[in-house]
């Protein structure tokens, strides 16, 4: 019974530190604004039935948050308790901020009271202020205008984020590089690679949607097929609803994977090593075999075609920062010198900078990680999200001297359950032979 409540303990600890304080700072806020509007004087905000729901609301969603931590509740509760909560707190932080104006905005007039000594009548309260100066003006009060704005600024992020989860999360799309090799051996001159990343198989809750992704890769009939990491979001039993689905991801020149930061359970587990950890990370790896994925863990592959070769290498996770840095490149590399192109598996695209464009030989990097933050723009000919903040490569191709970076911003999602403007992508490469400049990033 310990071992069990203390593995249990464990096992929420991660969750509870991100979302349980999230959902008390929720309470807070909730506070504030039932304050805020209780002040107004908007008239439906004082009923009965306005108090009694929006307190049943705030109480029913912070227990189910605990609820879906702590309870083996299914996944579709879980993920619309989860998904409740994301989008109840954004749309009231957002909120928030505009009654914060009108905070600053009547301490401003306090202060210029205080400052220019103006008469005013000590026993007079805030609200028999704003009452007077109600009475006087035309329309509402300005601080009335401010507590009905922020009802229609909180509704913007509201509706957005909820179009992002109802459409954006599984609206896959197909998206279509050429790779150009100078030393690309002529049998692999018209190759198709197709690449998906960071599947984040914890998070979906709908079979049917991915398996329309899974149709769509199949169709482009790839000639080989890479996944770069971040299969799970923590633990290995997460596939299970799903393997079957990515068991039918095949390829005739092979399907070739690799680990991404969230494989290895450090955000579930801790970063300290335990029996429990390994045992999931092995299981993790067990995943890939069964799906008859090539899993490569800093080592390589010699892939055969008309009797000439390419190398296909793989390492495990490597980023900078606070990101797991298992990858080898020496290892990957091992006797490939031979070869004339190499192309490189490596999750986090912060690798490229920080170790990879020092292997002059490796030719191309297929990365993910980033998820281009699963919101911004991405068009034909400009992208932007505030991923660029963080990552200098974040979504797309990039180029240094002969060597090239692919970044793919994922097949999944992770923490919000959709995705606006960064749309889940499915890579389509085409290697070309042809000698000439590469196209800039």
């Amino acid at each position: 019974m310990l071992t069990g409540m203390s593995r249990l303990l464990l096992e929420t600890d991660f969750n509870m530190r991100l979302i349980v304080i999230n959902a008390f700072v929720l309470l807070l806020i909730d506070f504030y604004i039932y304050y805020a509007l209780q002040k107004s004087t908007i008239q439906w905000a004082k009923a009965r039935f306005f108090k009694t729901t929006w307190w049943a609301y705030s109480l029913i969603l912070f227990a189910g948050v605990l609820a879906s931590l702590y309870l083996s509740l299914p996944l579709i509760i879980r993920s619309i308790v989860l998904v409740a909560f994301f989008l109840t707190f954004t749309s009231k932080v957002f909120y928030v901020l505009v009654l914060l104006l009108d905070e600053f905005r009547r301490g401003g007039i306090w202060m210029g009271r205080k400052l220019f000594r103006r008469k005013q009548v000590v026993s007079q309260t805030d609200q028999q202020v704003e009452s007077t100066a109600a009475s006087t003006e035309v329309g509402i009060s300005r601080s009335q205008f401010l507590t009905r704005a922020g009802i229609l600024v909180a509704a913007v992020p509201f509706a957005t984020l909820s179009w992002g989860i109802a459409v954006g999360g599984y609206d896959y799309r197909v998206r279509r590089q050429k790779l150009y090799l100078p030393n690309l051996p002529k049998a692999f001159h018209g190759i198709k690679i197709g690449q998906i990343s960071d599947i984040h198989s914890g998070s979906f809750y709908n079979k049917k949607a991915v398996q329309g992704g899974i149709d769509m890769l199949l169709g482009e009939n790839p000639d080989l097929i890479f996944f770069t990491g971040d299969l799970v979001n923590n633990k290995a039993d997460e596939m299970r609803n799903y393997q079957d689905l990515f068991s039918k991801v095949k390829a005739p020149l092979g399907v070739y994977s690799t680990l991404g930061n969230h494989d290895y359970g450090d955000y579930f587990y801790g970063r300290e090593d335990s029996p429990e950890k390994r045992r999931n990370l092995q299981q993790v790896k067990d995943v890939h075999k069964v799906m008859g994925w090539d899993l490569l863990l800093n080592e390589h592959r010699r892939l055969r075609v008309d009797n000439e070769e390419i190398g296909i290498l793989g390492v495990e996770n490597w980023g900078t920062g606070r990101f797991p840095k298992y990858g080898r490149i020496d290892l990957a590399k091992k006797n490939t010198d031979e070869l004339p192109v190499k192309l490189l598996l490596s999750h986090d695209p912060s690798h490229w900078r920080a170790q990879v464009l020092d292997n002059k030989d490796i030719d191309v990097m297929f990365a993910g990680h980033t998820h281009g933050m699963q919101f911004g723009v991405r068009g034909e000919h400009y992208q932007w999200s505030p991923a660029k903040y963080v990552y200098n490569e974040w979504a797309g191709l990039y180029t240094e001297a002969n060597q090239q970076l692919y970044v793919n911003v994922g097949y999944g999602f992770l923490g919000y359950p959709g995705r606006v403007g960064i749309l889940p992508e499915i890579t389509i490469f085409e290697l070309l032979s042809e000698e000439r400049s590469i196209p800039n990033a």
